[in-house]
Protein backbone atom coordinates (compact mmCIF):
# COMPACT_ATOMS: atom_id res chain seq x y z
CA UNK A 1 0.00 0.00 0.00
CA UNK A 2 0.75 3.49 -0.48
CA UNK A 3 0.85 6.37 2.27
CA UNK A 4 0.75 10.14 2.48
CA UNK A 5 1.37 12.27 5.30
CA UNK A 6 2.32 15.92 6.00
CA UNK A 7 4.90 16.83 7.82
CA UNK A 8 6.05 20.05 9.45
CA UNK A 9 9.35 20.81 10.34
CA UNK A 10 11.92 23.74 11.31
CA UNK A 11 15.08 23.53 9.29
CA UNK A 12 17.33 26.00 11.38
CA UNK A 13 19.25 22.54 12.74
CA UNK A 14 18.72 20.55 9.40
CA UNK A 15 20.86 20.39 6.46
CA UNK A 16 17.93 20.70 4.19
CA UNK A 17 15.32 18.00 3.30
CA UNK A 18 17.68 15.49 1.07
CA UNK A 19 19.51 12.58 2.83
CA UNK A 20 22.97 13.06 2.35
CA UNK A 21 26.09 9.97 2.11
CA UNK A 22 27.96 11.94 4.69
CA UNK A 23 25.18 10.73 7.42
CA UNK A 24 24.72 14.81 8.37
CA UNK A 25 21.57 15.63 9.77
CA UNK A 26 18.89 16.38 7.22
CA UNK A 27 14.95 16.07 7.62
CA UNK A 28 14.39 12.99 4.82
CA UNK A 29 16.81 10.86 7.11
CA UNK A 30 15.03 11.36 10.49
CA UNK A 31 11.49 10.90 8.69
CA UNK A 32 12.34 7.84 7.43
CA UNK A 33 14.30 6.73 10.42
CA UNK A 34 10.78 7.12 12.26
CA UNK A 35 8.76 5.65 9.78
CA UNK A 36 11.10 2.68 9.30
CA UNK A 37 10.03 1.71 12.96
CA UNK A 38 6.36 1.64 12.66
CA UNK A 39 6.34 -0.13 9.68
CA UNK A 40 9.07 -2.98 11.07
CA UNK A 41 11.00 -2.70 7.59
CA UNK A 42 12.85 0.50 5.83
CA UNK A 43 11.26 2.89 4.37
CA UNK A 44 12.28 5.52 1.75
CA UNK A 45 9.79 8.35 1.21
CA UNK A 46 9.70 10.90 -1.56
CA UNK A 47 8.51 14.11 -1.43
CA UNK A 48 6.39 17.19 -2.94
CA UNK A 49 9.79 19.63 -3.12
CA UNK A 50 13.29 19.52 -1.25
CA UNK A 51 14.45 22.65 0.97
CA UNK A 52 17.83 23.86 1.45
CA UNK A 53 19.27 23.64 4.86
CA UNK A 54 17.29 26.46 7.21
CA UNK A 55 14.30 26.26 4.75
CA UNK A 56 11.02 25.57 6.90
CA UNK A 57 7.85 23.84 6.14
CA UNK A 58 4.47 23.82 7.13
CA UNK A 59 3.02 21.07 5.24
CA UNK A 60 5.50 19.14 3.29
CA UNK A 61 3.75 16.22 1.44
CA UNK A 62 5.51 13.12 1.35
CA UNK A 63 4.70 9.62 0.15
CA UNK A 64 5.94 5.97 0.36
CA UNK A 65 4.97 2.34 0.21
CA UNK A 66 4.54 -0.17 2.83
CA UNK A 67 3.81 -3.86 3.38
CA UNK A 68 3.08 -3.24 6.74
CA UNK A 69 -1.20 -2.68 7.84
CA UNK A 70 -1.37 0.06 9.88
CA UNK A 71 -4.51 2.57 10.37
CA UNK A 72 -3.58 6.04 9.77
CA UNK A 73 -3.52 6.92 12.77
CA UNK A 74 -0.81 4.62 13.43
CA UNK A 75 1.53 6.36 11.22
CA UNK A 76 0.88 9.72 12.47
CA UNK A 77 1.04 8.91 16.42
CA UNK A 78 3.58 6.43 15.74
CA UNK A 79 5.52 8.74 13.76
CA UNK A 80 5.34 11.32 16.10
CA UNK A 81 6.49 9.11 18.87
CA UNK A 82 9.78 8.18 16.92
CA UNK A 83 10.56 11.61 15.47
CA UNK A 84 12.83 14.76 17.34
CA UNK A 85 10.65 18.09 18.29
CA UNK A 86 11.70 19.87 14.78
CA UNK A 87 9.72 17.74 12.85
CA UNK A 88 6.20 16.96 13.33
CA UNK A 89 3.80 14.64 11.33
CA UNK A 90 0.54 16.65 10.93
CA UNK A 91 -1.99 14.02 9.12
CA UNK A 92 -1.45 10.78 7.46
CA UNK A 93 -3.75 8.84 4.49
CA UNK A 94 -3.61 5.54 2.71
CA UNK A 95 -3.64 6.47 -1.35
CA UNK A 96 -4.00 5.40 -4.11
CA UNK A 97 -1.44 3.47 -6.03
CA UNK A 98 -0.75 6.18 -9.18
CA UNK A 99 -0.60 8.64 -6.17
CA UNK A 100 3.29 10.50 -6.23
CA UNK A 101 3.97 13.50 -3.64
CA UNK A 102 5.91 15.44 -6.30
CA UNK A 103 4.70 14.84 -9.77
CA UNK A 104 1.04 14.85 -8.53
CA UNK A 105 1.17 18.08 -7.33
CA UNK A 106 0.26 20.89 -9.64
CA UNK A 107 1.19 23.97 -7.91
CA UNK A 108 3.13 24.83 -4.71
CA UNK A 109 3.07 27.89 -1.83
CA UNK A 110 6.30 29.42 -0.20
CA UNK A 111 6.08 32.17 2.29
CA UNK A 112 9.00 34.00 3.27
CA UNK A 113 9.64 36.76 6.51
CA UNK A 114 11.60 39.62 6.74
CA UNK A 115 12.01 41.16 10.13
CA UNK A 116 11.52 44.78 9.40
CA UNK A 117 13.21 46.42 12.15
CA UNK A 118 16.37 48.66 13.42
CA UNK A 119 17.17 46.00 16.13
CA UNK A 120 18.03 42.51 15.58
CA UNK A 121 15.89 40.36 17.32
CA UNK A 122 17.49 37.12 19.07
CA UNK A 123 13.93 35.18 19.93
CA UNK A 124 13.39 35.06 15.88
CA UNK A 125 16.68 35.02 14.49
CA UNK A 126 16.19 31.86 13.17
CA UNK A 127 12.88 32.32 11.70
CA UNK A 128 12.94 35.00 9.40
CA UNK A 129 15.41 37.56 7.43
CA UNK A 130 16.10 40.76 9.39
CA UNK A 131 16.52 43.73 7.57
CA UNK A 132 17.20 47.00 9.59
CA UNK A 133 16.71 49.48 6.46
CA UNK A 134 13.11 50.60 5.83
CA UNK A 135 11.64 49.18 2.79
CA UNK A 136 8.88 50.68 0.41
CA UNK A 137 6.63 47.55 0.08
CA UNK A 138 4.33 49.32 -2.40
CA UNK A 139 7.78 49.40 -4.70
CA UNK A 140 8.15 45.61 -3.73
CA UNK A 141 4.29 44.94 -4.64
CA UNK A 142 4.10 46.53 -8.05
CA UNK A 143 7.64 44.72 -8.86
CA UNK A 144 6.58 41.44 -8.23
CA UNK A 145 3.34 41.54 -10.07
CA UNK A 146 5.71 42.00 -13.16
CA UNK A 147 6.34 38.34 -12.46
CA UNK A 148 3.15 37.14 -12.45
CA UNK A 149 1.98 34.39 -15.15
CA UNK A 150 3.80 32.36 -17.25
CA UNK A 151 7.67 33.15 -18.31
CA UNK A 152 11.39 31.92 -18.33
CA UNK A 153 12.77 32.48 -14.81
CA UNK A 154 16.62 32.05 -15.66
CA UNK A 155 17.36 34.93 -13.95
CA UNK A 156 16.13 34.07 -10.58
CA UNK A 157 17.89 30.57 -11.42
CA UNK A 158 20.21 28.78 -8.74
CA UNK A 159 23.34 27.50 -10.06
CA UNK A 160 22.57 24.00 -9.02
CA UNK A 161 19.62 23.92 -10.64
CA UNK A 162 18.08 20.74 -11.71
CA UNK A 163 14.93 21.47 -13.52
CA UNK A 164 14.07 20.56 -17.40
CA UNK A 165 12.92 23.96 -18.02
CA UNK A 166 13.44 27.51 -16.82
CA UNK A 167 9.58 27.73 -17.81
CA UNK A 168 7.25 27.98 -14.84
CA UNK A 169 3.93 29.94 -14.04
CA UNK A 170 3.29 32.54 -11.04
CA UNK A 171 -0.30 32.66 -9.73
CA UNK A 172 0.10 35.17 -7.66
CA UNK A 173 2.73 37.05 -5.35
CA UNK A 174 1.03 38.98 -2.73
CA UNK A 175 3.20 41.15 0.13
CA UNK A 176 2.11 42.55 3.24
CA UNK A 177 2.96 44.28 6.66
CA UNK A 178 1.82 42.40 10.17
CA UNK A 179 3.84 44.57 12.61
CA UNK A 180 7.57 44.50 12.01
CA UNK A 181 7.26 41.39 9.57
CA UNK A 182 6.99 42.30 6.06
CA UNK A 183 5.60 38.97 4.62
CA UNK A 184 5.75 37.11 1.13
CA UNK A 185 3.47 34.63 -0.23
CA UNK A 186 3.97 32.86 -3.90
CA UNK A 187 2.14 30.32 -5.62
CA UNK A 188 3.39 28.59 -9.02
CA UNK A 189 2.99 25.34 -10.50
CA UNK A 190 6.66 24.78 -9.95
CA UNK A 191 9.93 26.54 -8.91
CA UNK A 192 13.58 26.74 -9.75
CA UNK A 193 16.14 26.19 -7.52
CA UNK A 194 16.46 29.10 -5.32
CA UNK A 195 13.93 30.92 -7.20
CA UNK A 196 12.03 32.38 -4.60
CA UNK A 197 15.11 33.08 -2.51
CA UNK A 198 16.39 34.90 -5.82
CA UNK A 199 13.12 36.99 -6.37
CA UNK A 200 13.06 38.36 -2.36
CA UNK A 201 17.05 39.37 -2.94
CA UNK A 202 15.49 41.22 -6.41
CA UNK A 203 12.62 42.95 -4.43
CA UNK A 204 14.75 43.88 -1.60
CA UNK A 205 17.10 46.22 -3.58
CA UNK A 206 14.04 47.64 -4.88
CA UNK A 207 12.33 47.80 -1.57
CA UNK A 208 15.80 49.78 -0.02
CA UNK A 209 15.36 52.39 -3.09
CA UNK A 210 18.55 50.65 -4.54
CA UNK A 211 16.44 50.13 -8.03
CA UNK A 212 13.52 51.39 -9.33
CA UNK A 213 10.56 49.06 -9.84
CA UNK A 214 11.22 48.91 -13.41
CA UNK A 215 14.39 47.00 -13.22
CA UNK A 216 13.12 43.93 -12.17
CA UNK A 217 11.47 43.53 -15.59
CA UNK A 218 14.89 43.78 -17.18
CA UNK A 219 16.27 41.18 -14.77
CA UNK A 220 13.63 39.10 -16.63
CA UNK A 221 13.95 39.58 -19.56
CA UNK A 222 18.09 38.80 -19.41
CA UNK A 223 17.75 35.26 -18.31
CA UNK A 224 20.90 35.88 -16.72
CA UNK A 225 21.21 34.88 -12.74
CA UNK A 226 23.83 37.39 -12.61
CA UNK A 227 21.54 40.57 -13.04
CA UNK A 228 19.03 39.72 -10.45
CA UNK A 229 19.22 40.49 -6.73
CA UNK A 230 21.69 37.76 -4.29
CA UNK A 231 19.79 35.12 -3.01
CA UNK A 232 17.90 35.70 0.33
CA UNK A 233 18.97 33.70 3.24
CA UNK A 234 17.20 30.48 3.90
CA UNK A 235 15.75 30.78 7.24
CA UNK A 236 12.89 33.24 5.99
CA UNK A 237 11.51 30.97 3.89
CA UNK A 238 8.96 28.12 4.52
CA UNK A 239 7.48 25.84 2.22
CA UNK A 240 3.33 25.97 2.82
CA UNK A 241 2.28 23.54 1.44
CA UNK A 242 1.36 21.75 -2.18
CA UNK A 243 -1.63 21.33 -4.34
CA UNK A 244 -3.10 18.09 -5.47
CA UNK A 245 -6.39 16.91 -7.20
CA UNK A 246 -5.99 13.58 -5.94
CA UNK A 247 -5.49 13.67 -2.17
Amino acid sequence: MKIALGVEYMGSDFHGWQLQKSGIRTVQQVVEEALSKVANHPVRVFCSGRTDAGVHAVEQVIHFETTADREDKAWLFGGNVNLPADVNFVWAKCVDDDFHARFNAYARQYHYKIHNTKVRSAIIDKHSLWEPRALNLDAMQEAGECLLGEHDFSAFRGSLCQAKSPIKTIEFITLTKQGDDILLDIKANAFLHHMVRNIVGTLLKIGKGERPVEWIQEVLDSKDRREAGATAQPQGLYFIKAFYRNL
